[in-house]
């Protein structure tokens, strides 16, 4: 078949007439205002190109493209053009053709190109071929289409394809023939906001003309914002538009000077755009996606001269706060200890159980460790969120109380080791684990409902409560290192080693955890055919390749579910909907694969170094101290090493729970999945508690087919985007006399050009940053950039072996981040505030561990 109607074409007949043509076709049989027009199909291109005799040349010439040669491909290009002016439409295509012509009236017409490849979702192929607009003529209208078909070979199309793995075998051209609309404007219009996802804004853009000036960029438009929801005009930008696009006789096309009173005269009223910004619903609604929009203004009504989906749009994102309203009057709200591993907005879900637990958790570990009941308890005490993110509240009175009692236990705590790492290894960890084991133990396809969500909020519990504990660790093991610092600095002679080296070279839970990776990356690099199916595979696949043997195959598996039993529980932040290693293994895929390539340090070769250069420099700084002086040093020195696995081995810890409510949550996520109210299990952090309990009990009771909440979650993820946009505040109300904590949360003034933070690890280096805002994304970072991130938790340990260095918006000299980057020897800045607003991935920069700043590299130094 040579030529079918707009009126005869769907969506379906991409293959027959193209991208363009489909699409066409698509919305003429959708009622919606389209010039007429026919599309000469691609069997009628094969044709063509079959009595040429030049099917099989073009295929390999086109077939033989390299993307990183221009010359090359555009010495294939020309070759391609040359067959090309020698082909002739056969008979039968030149007369339907002009037959259909005929029936249109012979009017002036646009050419386009319709490739088989165009406007499809996943390959954004507009504009790779021509466009012939004000076509008149026989002669011209079966010139444009023999050049239509040769521009499905011209260097950029040619590029194009071969960058993205499209084959040349198969290709094929079909060819749109549409009146050309008598356009007094014109312009694009895009029924979703592409700067912020949002769905119910249509963006408009408009000029005086023909619309092809503003798709190519080459005129000023106007630019509106609607919001269809509320039928309104939101925003207008009236350009100062000086030049159109017109047809013209000789050329189709030509420039004009805008005529002097349309100048700076909108284009489009208030009304026009409402009424065309409901076309673009209509036709979005028809395709059930946000499409991008040509438009024309013919006379007093629009017609639409094409529509595609729109590619790369952003979730929908809500407004960023810019107020930080409290709840409370006489009250102070902190972001700190435990918030510091929740530097996100919390998930609906997680913002509940942290309200409901976190207090009563902490709580029952500081009474248990002191004796004394009621220690984390105060009307004005709460666990809170402002603009998605976690807050603790202290009414003034509450943290008057709470600090007296702080100050009347430390004594005892000191002296009759309560509280502490003895606390923490004899009570805290063994209890944690029971519940962990308790509830792991359950079969969740066995297990109701309302019980796995029970045993989630246990877990959870557990887990708050556990935190506590270690943050009882955290100040012993702090003020060790701390003595034992101002100790060196009080006896330093020239050449004495850093005071921090002295406590490097031990074993802790994250070197363990990298080291187990190590260890199966050696191990399977040794098989061969297992490493090479593995990086061609880029990920853990989840089923044996057929080029490995089973045996191998089972033996990998083995050894990769042992490691993540043993630590695939380390969390990247506290919120239970971020995943970890042990339900996504491919978190720790791209360190695994550095390792698997035969790169990166063992970790144990790197631990023995550093315990040799410690003891090395304890004896150095032995030989200069009298034997009093040194047998300070030496009970200095030995509490310290003592206690220097002891934070990173307890913090590991944290997320002993978080598997199992994962996926005790998860199972209940699929359930609903499968009632009909989540889309996806992993939809269920974005319930509410009371909600999902609600849900929960209608499961149990049988229900199968409960009410759909995909608005909900939709919303709710929409406003959680607008807020992970913002900076929040350490501290609130942003004037209070709770600011005389300021000194211990220093505000980090920053400028464009330099960041200030801690100096968490010194040294210098410039190099690439990569911003990681969620584990999903650890797959990106690669060997020698400098990782940017909220926070680091050991989680992200494996990471360190691969960095340049590392920034963090939280944390100090004696976070996580800064003792791991000491120990790895690179630079770290800390606390920066901002980092992951401020720096963009690929941005090179030059950090200075000592002097806490981080600097653009074409910043120069003041």
């Amino acid at each position: 078949m040579n030529l079918l109607w707009f009126r005869d074409i769907s969506r379906t007949d991409i293959e027959t007439v193209g991208g363009k043509g489909a699409n066409l076709g698509e919305l003429t049989t959708a009622g919606i205002p389209v010039p007429p027009g026919f599309v000469l199909t691609t069997d009628a291109y094969r044709r063509a190109i079959a009595e040429a005799g030049i099917a099989g040349e073009l295929a390999s010439l086109a077939g033989s493209v390299d993307p990183k040669d221009p010359a090359g491909t555009d010495q294939t290009a020309a070759r391609i053009a040359a067959l090309f002016s020698d082909v002739t439409i056969p008979e039968g295509i030149r007369s339907d053709l002009l037959a259909a012509w005929s029936a249109l009236g012979r009017p002036p017409v646009a050419v386009r190109s319709s490739a088989t490849t165009e406007d499809l979702e996943d390959a954004s192929f507009a504009g790779q071929q021509e466009t012939y607009l004000y076509v008149r003529g026989e002669h011209a209208v079966l010139d444009a289409v023999r050049d239509c078909w040769a521009s499905l070979f011209t260097a950029r199309a040619l590029a194009y394809r071969a960058e993205r793995g499209i084959g040349a075998e198969n290709l094929a051209l079909a060819v749109v023939i549409q009146e050309m609309a008598p356009a007094d404007a014109a312009g694009v219009m895009f029924t979703a906001n592409p700067a912020t996802g949002r769905r119910e804004e249509t963006l408009i853009s408009a000029a005086w003309g023909l619309g092809e000036a503003v798709v190519s960029g080459m005129v000023d438009t106007d630019d509106l914002v609607v919001d269809t929801a509320a039928s309104a005009v939101l925003s207008r930008e009236t350009a100062d538009k000086a030049v159109m696009v017109v047809p013209d006789a000789q050329s189709g096309t030509a420039r004009r000077s805008v005529p002097p009173l349309r100048r700076s005269a909108p284009v489009l009223t208030d009304a026009q755009a409402l009424d065309l910004a409901a076309w673009g619903t209509r036709i979005a609604e028809h395709y059930g996606a946000p499409q991008d929009i040509e438009w024309a203004l013919a006379g007093t009504g629009f017609v639409i001269t094409q529509a595609r989906p729109i590619v790369s749009l952003p979730a929908p994102t809500g407004p960023r706060p810019t107020s930080w309203p409290v709840p409370r009057r006489h009250a102070g709200f902190f972001r700190a200890s435990i918030i510091e591993q929740m530097p996100d907005p919390l998930s609906p879900l997680f913002a509940d159980l942290t309200h409901e637990h976190v207090f009563p958790a902490m709580d029952e570990t500081l009474t248990d460790a002191s004796g004394r009941p009621g220690f984390a308890r105060g009307k004005g005490m709460a666990f809170i969120t402002i603009n998605g993110y976690a807050y603790y509240q202290y009414g003034d009175a509450d943290m008057a109380a709470m600090m007296g009692k702080a100050t009347l236990m430390t004594p005892r705590i000191a002296t009759k080791g309560l509280g502490g790492p003895r606390f923490w290894r004899t009570r805290a960890l063994p209890r944690y684990r029971g519940v962990v084991e308790e509830e792991s133990a359950r079969d969740p396809d066995d297990t109701g409902a309302r019980d796995l969500l029970s045993s989630a909020e246990r877990l959870a519990r557990a887990g708050f409560a556990y935190f506590t504990a270690v943050q009882t660790v955290i100040p012993v093991v702090v003020t060790a290192e701390i003595t034992l610092t101002a100790f060196c600095r009080r006896v330093h002679h020239a050449g004495d080693p850093d005071p921090a080296s002295l406590l490097f070279g031990y074993d802790s839970a994250p070197i363990r955890t990298e080291q187990s990776l190590y260890d199966l990356g050696t191990w399977a690099r040794q098989h061969t055919a297992l490493a090479r199916a593995l990086l061609d595979a880029g990920r853990f696949p989840r089923e044996c390749p057929p080029e490995v043997d089973p045996g191998i195959w089972t033996q990998f598996e083995d050894r990769l579910a042992e490691h993540l039993r043993r630590y695939g529980h380390a969390t990247y932040t506290l919120d239970l909907m971020r995943p970890v290693a042990a339900d996504t293994p491919d978190l720790l895929w791209e360190v695994f694969a550095m390792y698997l390539r035969g790169e990166g340090t063992d970790p144990t070769a790197r631990r023995d170094r550093a315990s040799k250069d410690r003891e090395a420099g304890a004896e150095r700084i032995r030989g200069h101290l009298s034997r009093p002086i040194r047998r300070t040093f030496d009970r200095l020195l030995g509490w310290a090493q003592r206690l220097a696995p002891v934070r990173e081995d307890a913090l590991a810890g944290v997320g002993l729970g978080w598997p199992a409510a994962r996926r005790a949550l998860r199972t209940l996520g699929s359930r609903l999945v499968t009632a009909g109210t989540l889309a996806e299990p992993d939809e269920v952090f974005w319930l509410r508690r009371d909600e999902l309990a609600e849900l929960a009990a209608s499961l149990d009771a049988g229900v199968t087919t409960l009410p759909t909440r995909a608005a909900v979650v939709d919303e709710r993820q929409r406003i959680w985007r607008g807020q992970a946009l913002a900076q929040p505040p350490q501290m609130l109300p942003e004037r209070s006399i709770w600011h005389i904590w300021d000194r211990f949360m220093p505000a980090r003034e920053s400028n464009d050009a330099v960041l200030r933070g801690i100096g968490g690890s010194g040294g210098t280096v410039t190099a690439p940053v990569r911003v990681l805002t969620d584990p999903s994304e650890f797959a990106t970072f690669r060997p020698g950039e400098i990782l940017v991130a909220a926070i680091t938790t050991p989680a992200w340990t494996p990471l360190f072996a691969m960095a340049a260095g590392v920034i963090t918006d939280i944390g100090g000299p004696l976070s996580h981040s800064s003792i791991v980057a000491r120990e790895y020897g690179i630079p770290a800045v800390l606390g920066t505030g901002s980092a992951t607003r401020s720096l963009r991935t690929g941005e090179v920069v030059t950090i200075d561990g000592t002097a806490g700043t981080v600097r653009r590299a074409d910043t120069d130094r003041p």
